[in-house]
């Protein structure tokens, strides 16, 4: 059965729709939600290149499709068919590209696009049991593969995004304790000039004192 359906904006992540009622029957649902959320921000990044994935995750599989900047991702059960799942992905992307096409790039709220989820219901309804005739057709549709579609697991992909951020996250580290570390040692020499010169400038400084002094009492 699908269980959760998103739809964001490749280009910053940002969530456009999704299906309101999804995930009830899921443990640890914002688990998953917010897996979903990574693979969305790893895309932005580029650091996931295929514009078709599954992804495994647990008992379910995510199911991606990339088209016009805008990711449709669904989450399965693991026996549902892989085909029925990408199909229907493309149901929703042809109807939100019809509907919302014109809008996606200016959207800029988060979920701007939320009426969508009565499109989604609708559509989710239709795919729901894989033994009606019209989804035993499409199973035997010839005309729609996914067989070279990659599958791979969340840990896997995620884990690249995880390890580039680490990467990021340690060279700023590494920025700001030589900014820390070169601003004491310019500290730590200033001291140092002060520590040398400060009994001569004081002897100078007490010399000058005692010559105006004589200059005056004379």
């Amino acid at each position: 059965m699908v269980k959760l359906t998103m739809i964001a904006r490749v280009t910053d992540g940002l969530p456009l729709a999704e299906g309101l009622d999804d995930g009830r029957d899921i443990q640890d649902v914002d688990f998953y939600k917010q897996q979903a959320k990574s693979l969305f921000k790893n895309l932005s990044m580029g650091q996931i290149e295929a514009s078709r994935m599954s992804v495994e995750t647990g008992p379910y599989i995510f199911h991606y499709i990339i088209e016009g900047r805008v990711c449709y991702l669904t989450m399965c059960d693991r026996a549902y068919p892989k085909k029925l799942a990408f199909q229907y992905l493309e149901d929703l992307k042809n109807e939100f590209e019809r509907v919302n096409g014109s809008q996606i790039e200016t959207a800029a709220r988060p979920y701007a696009f939320i009426k969508f989820d009565t499109f989604i219901q609708k559509t989710k309804k239709l795919y729901q049991d894989t033994r009606t005739q019209r989804n035993i057709t499409k199973l035997n549709d010839e005309l729609y593969e996914v067989h070279q579609i990659m599958t791979r697991n969340v840990q896997e992909v995620l884990g690249v995004g995880e390890k580039l951020d680490q990467v990021s996250q340690m060279s700023s580290r590494l920025t700001s304790e030589s900014r820390i570390y070169a601003d004491k040692a310019r500290d730590l020499n200033r001291q140092a000039l002060i520590r040398k010169w400060a009994p001569v400038a004081i002897v100078i400084g007490v010399v000058i004192l005692l010559f105006w002094a004589k200059n005056k009492i004379w």
